[in-house]
């Protein structure tokens, strides 16, 4: 079996958006303060190689129970080597795909979504590891 990580991304522009100093609490209520604690840039948040990082939108419901839905937007660090666990976007024998990587007791990619098999990998598989995924941005509305 071949893994050959691919892909190429570019600089992104730095946005300084509030970062307020009081998490907000999601049990019961606090009294939010107005404190702003320093600006943060979801790029300094979700990216930690930029010129490794893309972003990809995720499709279908085979991650679900990992947090990713359809319309999710993935950000993936192509300089991470994939490791036992890792959510990876992969090509197996042509086909993209998002799935959690499994190496042991032997390689496969694993769907967060019980209604879906796990891909097993044949030792001829062609697999080609496009990025371990990092961060997901999951909107709460629906527009």
């Amino acid at each position: 079996m071949s893994v050959v990580n691919i892909g190429e991304s570019g600089d992104f522009e730095q946005l300084g958006i509030p970062l307020f100093l009081d998490a907000v609490t999601a049990g019961f209520p606090s009294p939010a303060t107005d404190y702003c604690e320093r600006k943060l840039d979801l790029n300094e948040l979700c990216v930690r190689n930029p010129a490794a990082t893309y972003f990809v939108r995720a499709a279908g419901d085979s991650m679900v129970d990992a947090g990713i839905f359809p319309g999710d937007v993935l950000v993936v660090d192509r300089s991470i080597t994939a490791s036992h666990g890792d959510i990876v976007i992969v090509s197996v024998d042509g086909e993209l795909t998002v799935k959690r990587l499994e190496m042991r007791p032997r390689m496969r990619l694993v769907a967060m979504n019980h209604q879906y098999p796990p891909i097993e990998l044949a030792e001829d598989a062609e697999l080609e590891v496009f990025g371990v995924a990092t961060s997901v941005v999951h909107s709460l509305r629906h527009s």
